[in-house]
This record gives C-alpha cells, structure tokens and sequence, in this order.
C-alpha cells in the first residue's frame, strides 16, 4: 500500500502527493479531502497524475492520518497494481436507481473480475456515498443481494460539521446525490470488520411518529420527540446539540445485535432529524459508552492477533470523534490510530455489509501480499 498525506493550502499539492506516493503504478487511487480543499481543482489534478488509474474521491468530516485525527488534509491512498485488480463505476441519482439494474451489472462486474484476476483470492467492496442524500440503507441492501459473497464496506462523504454539501468523484467526474463503488481482488489477505465501544442499557423509547424518508423522527413516547428524547436523559431540550447525541446515542435490536441509529441535530419544528432511517414503531434504546480508548485499543489489536496489517483502511463516524474530544480522549485515540496505521476518513455513516450504521470505526485491515499469489494481472 502507499499513503500520502497533503495539506489543503499547500502548493503544487498533487505534485507533492504523487513524490510521496513514489513511482509505483496503481490500479486504484482513493482521495478523502477537506472540505477546504478546492475540490474540483483536486479532481483535475488527480486525473491527469493518475491518469492509468481508477481514481475515487470524496469529501469528508475530518481526516484519519499519519497522526491519527486529523483536519485540514488530503489523504491518498494507492493499490499497487502488483497486488490489486479493481473494477469501479458510479452510481448516480441514487433515489432514482433501478434496483434490478444495479443487482445485475453487480453480478456481471464481479463474475468479470474474478476471470481477470482469478489467481488473486481476497476481495472486498468499497463503498463512498453522498452522506447528504438519504439514500444508504436501501442502496446497501441493493448492493448486497449483487455483491454475493464479496464483503462490502464504506464510508458517507461529509462536509465537516456543516452538513450543507458533499462532492464524490469517479475518474474525474464530479458527483452529488450519487456513490462510487470499487470491487478490488488482490493477493493481500484482508479482513472487512466494524468496531463500537456502546452498550445498550435498559432505557427504551418507542417512535410513534417518523417518516423514514426525511429520517425525522416527530413523536416519541406520543409525546414531542426532541423534548421526551431530553426529558429522559433529564436535560434541557434547548440545550441538545452534537456533543449531546454523540454521549447519549440510541440503537436498535436487528437480529441478535444492536445498531446505533445517531441523532445528527432537531431541527425547527423539534423533530430530531438522524443520519439513518427510524421508521415508527421502532424501539429506541440508550447506550451508554466503554472507554473509547480501550475498546479501539482491543478491537485493533484483534485485528493484529496473527498478522500485522500494512494498512488499516477506516471509515470512522464523526460522532466517535466528536465523543473522543468530549471526553478529552482525542490525542489518545489518535495515538493508536496513527499506532496502527489507520487510514481514512471521519463519515455521516458507515457502510458494512447489507446495514447502514452509525458511530462505528468500519473498514478493511489489509495485510502483507501471499508471494505465491503475486502476479501481473492484465
């Protein structure tokens, strides 16, 4: 794998990540950009310095780099096309998609990439999405009944704390309202996983009133949803901001585990609006936190048990950020970001398999190539 890590204001900054990335030839190149970074003029530049490559790109809520959190960056990751093979397309007008559609073309893109690459046994998916478009939970399930067996993982594009706009692209298109997928086969062994540090407690709430499309939730309890959310943690409901949600998140029960559903803010007529889909007559548990800290310290040390990963490549909420910072957890948690050499970007959402989830650190750990499986793939 191959990093590189440029300010937003630096000069000539794609000419400094190509110096750092060397002189390698990639099969796909990632892009996770500040929102401060001149998104269009990244994209021009990347096109004509990787112009043999699949090149990805979106923008962010906050940057994992060399020293773990981070703002204010452009972060590029490469695929060495000595170790990868990878198909990518967009997807574009995501509530406008056909279904069917996208489940073939999904079919057909994996069956031809196992017949060019078909010494190369570990795959993955790579999911970026437009994180303002509402439309993950019901693109995932889709991308799922088309990806089979292949492990898929990604990550919403944010826009910092602003929530207002969001860009992707795919080899130098810009997009909105719209997601770019990378199907990648290599001769890495990789592990697709998600982390949390919440528990559910015994606290419960039931929606009474939503609409799933908006993601706004109007009543809980019966009662006005963001004053009986407050009434229960025995707060203000005037004073319920992001720190407020990041330290008190709900989640729900899907099968034999819980979900967190995040709240992202009330808006003006005191609904809480979240960054998945509620749909009434959900019931709605409190967690509460394990220290962050330990928790990623164990789940990222689980993923080292038998082999130390070259990179880990994460999508991180940016709820776990803002609750590291709340409780002034930061500089630790970067410390073993940056320890085990986690790569990528703070999100609206995470994608991981069918499920479109929250407040998780989800990604792949990629690990030192097999020498037997080593091969130029065409």
């Amino acid at each position: 794998m191959r990093v590189a890590q440029v300010a937003c204001d630096q000069p000539d900054l794609m000419e400094e990540i190509r110096s750092q990335l060397g002189d390698e030839t990639f099969a796909l190149v990632c892009l996770f950009a500040a929102p401060c970074a001149d998104f269009k003029k990244l994209i021009e530049a990347a096109t004509n310095c990787f112009g043999g490559s699949d090149v990805l790109a979106c923008t962010t809520a906050g940057e994992l780099g060399a020293d773990g959190y981070e703002e204010g960056q452009v972060i590029c990751v490469g695929f060495p096309a000595r170790y990868f093979t990878s198909v990518t397309y967009s997807l574009d007008l995501l509530n406008l998609a056909e279904d069917q559609q996208i489940i073939d073309s999904l079919i057909q893109q994996r069956m031809a990439l196992a017949q060019s690459a078909p010494d190369r046994q570990h795959e993955f998916a790579l999911l970026l999405v437009d994180g303002l478009s509402m439309s993950e939970e019901n693109l995932t399930t889709t991308l799922a009944s088309g990806l089979g067996p292949m492990p898929l993982f990604g990550g919403s594009a944010g826009d910092g704390v602003n929530f207002r706009q969001t860009w992707l692209s795919h080899n130098g298109e810009i997009l909105e309202n719209a997601a770019v997928l990378a199907l990648v086969r290599s001769s890495c062994p990789v592990k697709v996983f998600s982390h949390d540090n919440l528990a559910p407690t015994e606290m419960r709430m039931v929606v009474t009133a939503a609409d799933p499309e908006a993601r706004t939730v109007q009543e809980i309890n019966a009662e006005p949803a963001a004053a009986e959310y407050a009434r229960l943690l025995g707060k203000d409901p005037n004073q319920l901001d992001p720190f407020t949600f990041a330290e008190h998140p709900v989640v729900v029960r899907l099968g034999d585990s819980h979900h967190v559903r995040a709240i992202q803010r009330v808006n003006e007529r005191g609904e809480l609006v979240f960054f998945s889909a509620i749909n009434e007559g959900m019931v709605l548990t409190l967690a509460e936190h394990r220290d962050i800290v330990e928790n990623l310290q164990d789940g990222l040390e689980r993923l080292s048990a038998e082999q130390k990963p070259d990179l880990i490549l994460g999508c991180d909420c940016i709820l776990r950020r803002i609750a590291a910072d709340q409780r002034q957890k930061t500089r630790e948690v970067s410390a073993l970001l940056s320890q085990h050499h986690v790569i990528g970007f703070s999100t609206y959402g995470e994608q991981f398999g069918a499920l479109h989830v929250n407040q998780t650190l989800t990604g792949v750990a990629i690990y030192p190539p097999n020498d037997n499986e080593v091969a130029e793939c065409p």
